[in-house]
This record gives C-alpha cells, sequence and structure tokens, in this order.
C-alpha cells in the first residue's frame, strides 16, 4: 500500500515539475486579436449560434446513424454462419432482418421518410 501511494506522488510532481518548466519556458507570443478569435469556416464566431436548420435533414441524419449500427450488427451474421447449425442460423437473421424492416416501415409511415 506504501508502495502504491509512493509512486503515485513521484507520479504527479514529476507531471507538476515538467508541467511548470513548460509554462516557465515557453515563448510567449504576442496577443493578437485575429490568432486568438476562433475560426468558424468563415462564419462569424460572435453571431447567433441558434440559425434553425432542416429537421428533416436531422431526421435522415438520424436515421442513416441507426441503420449504420444495424450494418455492424448484421455483418457477424455471416461469420456466424460456419460457428452455428443452420436453422439456428437461419430463424436468428431472419428475426432481426425483420426488426430492422418493421422500424423502416414504423419511420416511413410517421413521415420520417418522405422522400416528396
Amino acid at each position: 500500500m506504501f508502495s502504491m501511494l509512493l509512486i503515485s506522488s513521484m507520479t504527479f510532481l514529476i507531471a507538476l515539475v515538467v508541467m511548470t518548466i513548460s509554462t516557465i519556458l515557453a515563448k510567449k507570443t504576442i496577443l493578437d486579436r485575429e490568432k486568438n478569435s476562433p475560426y468558424e469556416c468563415g462564419f462569424d464566431p460572435k453571431g447567433s449560434g441558434r440559425i434553425p436548420f432542416s429537421l428533416r435533414f436531422f431526421l435522415i441524419a438520424v436515421i442513416f446513424l441507426i441503420f449504420d449500427v444495424e450494418v455492424t450488427l448484421l455483418l457477424p451474421i455471416a461469420s456466424a454462419f460456419n460457428l452455428s447449425n443452420l436453422f439456428t442460423w437461419f430463424l436468428t437473421s431472419l428475426i432481426f432482418l425483420f426488426i430492422l424492416l418493421l422500424g423502416l416501415y414504423y419511420e416511413w409511415s410517421q413521415g420520417a421518410l418522405d422522400w416528396s
């Protein structure tokens, strides 16, 4: 227990010394207003951050993320084909795909996927 306390204290002390030395030796730059202001790809960072955006774009992005995760869940199904019997593999894959299609139908019926 004492050795852990000693090692933790030494680690903290070494980190503190290194940070102090780097702060002392760091080159002080002249404060320049333009260099210290955040760069926001040409947008004014001082303006309002509450610019409205399309809710449709947001819903499509969320659906893309959800189905992107499902693709990562579908990939191991192909590799599990050799590790299980055919009936169990087929039934599990069919149920999983049915749940995905049910979710897609639900999103479509709610109008989130209205492409018109």
